[in-house]
């Protein structure tokens, strides 16, 4: 799920559906509003159109390219396509641009096949390690 959604009530595939018919005719006449698309991608995912999905973070991605929460939803994105390296790629660029939020990633549907994997596990607590050293001593990670 989506950091910046992650504690919206649920809604019907109605409503979804509805929301992403509006948030597509304002995307018509703004197609680089950043809101739009952050809450379009998020929708997207949602109903399950998870290529569009990934389309719409890759353009928010060229759009915000520093963003960690972009990138983060970037690389769930590529999780749920079975994009491993991708996410991978894309998780550590996230986590080096600021991203920090270790425990909502280890509980995150949308990368539950990369966490299946020993090796993925061993990389985020590495990764969580040099965050939190970096962190002490100052530094941006």
């Amino acid at each position: 799920m989506r950091k910046e959604h992650a504690k919206k009530l649920p809604k019907s595939k109605d409503d979804i559906e509805f929301e992403i018919a509006f948030y597509e005719n304002i995307l018509k006449e703004a197609p680089n509003f950043i809101e739009a698309l952050v809450v379009m991608g998020d929708l997207y995912t949602r109903a399950g159109h998870w290529q569009k999905g990934l389309d719409v973070d890759i353009k928010l991605s060229k759009l915000r390219p520093q963003d960690p929460n972009v990138l983060y939803n970037l690389a769930c994105s590529y999780a749920l396509l079975n994009n491993t390296r991708a996410a991978l790629a894309t998780l550590a660029e996230a986590i080096d641009c600021g991203y920090d939020d270790f425990a909502f990633m280890r509980q995150d549907a949308d990368l539950s096949n990369l966490l299946k994997d020993t090796h993925v596990q061993a990389f985020l607590k590495d990764m969580e390690k040099k965050k939190k050293k970096a962190t002490s001593k100052g530094e941006h990670a």
